[in-house]
């Protein structure tokens, strides 16, 4: 599950975009608080799974240390293979909330098994509004968001200006908490485009410092301010995937 950012524009605030029929309720999505059903579903997988990508996989993480405790931030990796949004929560026990393309809780089940897990819906691209209040509700609360800044899946080793989504720095911006970046090595191997097959595969991750929320003048953020700042998040997402990848394949 992708996390598709939210773009800022001028209009963010003030005009809403339309979205599909989904399936679902305030309390299933649109990044309102999970239940202890929820939270408890989400430990109860998250265990037996990491057990098993262990054992599949040979997982490293590299800087765990980085990530902080006691307080909420953004996890913004690298985007390269549809196993990345499942793999991410070998990182850390906490639970992670996640943004997914809409189109993915217009299912039923799915809708209600991506919810259970922390997920909930955004329009890809947009300038979304409920997508970005569910965001800053989100970490408002003290909970930890992912947010990947390409927005989808990509291919190649560099991380493209041009790919580069400004929704993390923007929302980090919003409410002043670091982004943690994140280095994802062997995701490409394990699951190349066009497989549905999932192979065992070294699998690294490499975690980086936090960076630092954009400054705020006069209560916002200038849109100068969060260009910068997402060029300086794709530098650090590059030499992070760039240092997993030589230890995937070690």
């Amino acid at each position: 599950m992708a996390s598709p950012s939210p773009q800022p524009s001028d209009s963010a605030e003030s005009q809403p975009a339309k979205r599909r029929e989904i399936v679902g309720d305030a309390g299933y999505g649109f990044g309102s608080e999970m239940s202890h059903l929820q939270r408890g579903c989400y430990m109860a997988l998250w265990y037996p799974f990491t057990l098993l990508a262990k054992l599949y996989f040979r997982v490293e993480v590299h800087g765990r240390e980085n990530l902080p405790t006691g307080q909420p931030f953004i996890v913004s990796p690298v985007h390269r293979s549809y196993v990345d949004t499942p793999v991410l929560a070998l990182i850390s026990r906490q639970v992670f909330r996640y943004m997914g393309k809409e189109s993915l809780w217009t299912n039923k089940f799915g809708a209600w098994f991506l919810s259970m897990m922390g997920g909930f819906p955004v329009q890809r691209g947009t300038a979304d509004r409920t997508a970005i209040q569910s965001a800053q509700a989100v970490l408002e609360r003290g909970e930890v968001l992912v947010m990947f800044p390409e927005g989808t899946r990509r291919e190649g080793p560099v991380v493209l200006p041009e790919n580069m989504n400004d929704g993390p720095s923007f929302i980090s911006g919003r409410t002043q908490v670091p982004i943690v970046p994140v280095g994802i090595g062997g995701t490409a191997r394990i699951m190349p485009k066009g497989q549905n097959m999932v192979f065992p595969r070294k699998l690294v991750f490499v975690i980086g410092e936090p960076l630092a929320p954009p400054e705020q003048v006069r209560g916002r953020v200038p849109r100068r301010a969060v260009r910068e700042h997402t060029d300086e998040l794709r530098v650090r997402i590059q030499a992070l995937y760039d240092d997993a990848q030589q230890r995937a394949t070690r």
